[in-house]
């Protein structure tokens, strides 16, 4: 008759956790089994039993019994294994991510995978992995646009007061036009890819049915969104509009319009003579996002312009009024809610992105 297996000392949150561990379905199938030895041992079963009931050796148990002993839950994670020595450790790395500060090679206007490990006479695999682990995405881009404007902080500070603390009787809009919006007829449908999956797809050919242009004016409190569609795009066409955004208007109340440096909405003095109530409000050079009235361009790119098939500027003018009409139904005032950047966050070398 064997002798009975020595008492383990556990802790109640500890045998909580093991219990846990052992009915873990998405944890790994060695914890699992451990944590299902130690409770076993816990229970006072022998080795035999516990081997029995976990389908494993008796030296197993007995493995695992005395590492939970020593170490606690601790004991029940694998040692480390010293292995093999890395062909490509830290020094790979450190050249991987200091060749990528250097004009790329002759011929390249940037560096990809192969080239960095041409340079380096490595593994291309391991220059991909370095890279994935460092984030660093040599191939997408993104732009960035920093504003010069000398009168930037008091620009914009006239700007975000607006939105934030309007003028009392007074309206504020945001107005912008998208130029040259093109009718292109070309087939759409779905496709299915190689990997399985459907996507939305187009013809690569296509046929150019001439351009509109679109001026749109966001009442910034509501939502409400006025538009003028045509074929023009000067600064008749730009009067034209805030003459009827003005005449929809009270005329006691004052327009306060934001506007961005477009050539169009400058030199407009003797019209803003005959109208004392409407005053123009600039964004800071290369700063119109300050303009709402971006946002709703945006969603409506989005929603009503991407992928359509327009056989005439006819069909392009029906659909931008189809998409401004649904869109009056659920207009809803925007957020004003722009995340500040901190200068730490404007990184443009892979030594910065390191740090």
């Amino acid at each position: 008759m064997g002798r009975n297996a020595p008492t383990i000392p556990c802790d109640p949150r500890d045998r909580q956790e093991l219990e846990r561990l052992a009915r873990s379905r998405s944890g790994s199938k060695q914890m699992t089994e451990r944590a299902q030895i130690v409770l076993g041992c816990l229970a006072g079963l022998r080795v035999q039993e516990v081997a029995r009931a976990c389908r494993t050796r008796p030296n197993t148990v007995i493995k695992w019994r005395q590492r939970f002993v020593r170490s606690g839950l601790a004991g029940l994670c694998d040692a480390p294994r010293p292995g093999a020595k890395p062909v490509y450790g830290e020094d790979f790395r450190n050249r991987v991510l200091a060749l990528l500060e250097q004009p790329p090679p002759k011929g390249q206007a940037s560096w990809d995978g192969p080239a960095v490990a041409a340079q380096l006479h490595g593994s291309v695999h391991a220059v991909w992995r370095i890279l994935r682990q460092e984030g660093i995405c040599l191939q997408r881009q993104r732009s960035w646009c920093v504003s010069t404007d000398k009168e930037f902080t008091a620009k914009a500070a006239d700007i975000v007061g607006l939105y934030l603390n309007p003028p009392e009787k007074a309206l504020v809009i945001s107005v912008d036009e998208k130029p040259s919006i093109q009718a292109l007829e070309r087939k759409t449908g779905y496709v299915e890819t190689d990997n399985g999956k459907i996507v939305r797809a187009y013809k690569s050919t296509y046929k150019r049915h001439g351009t509109l242009n679109l001026f749109a004016a966001l009442k910034v409190a509501t939502g409400e969104v006025k538009t003028a569609i045509t074929t023009l795009k000067r600064r008749e066409e730009f009067l034209q509009f805030m003459d009827q955004i003005v005449a929809e208007s009270s005329d006691e109340q004052e327009l306060h319009v934001i506007l961005d440096n477009y050539c169009t909405h400058k030199k407009c003095d003797a019209w803003l003579a005959r109208h004392p109530r409407v005053h123009f409000h600039f964004t800071p050079t290369s700063a119109s996002w300050l303009n709402q009235v971006e946002i709703w361009f945006g969603i409506l790119s989005r929603k009503a312009l991407r992928g359509l098939s327009a056989q005439s500027t006819t069909e392009l003018r029906q659909a931008i009024e189809s998409f401004v009409e649904a869109y009056a139904k659920q207009a809803k005032p925007f957020k004003w809610r722009k995340r500040e950047v901190k200068g730490s966050q404007l990184r443009n070398t892979i030594v910065n992105l390191r740090n």
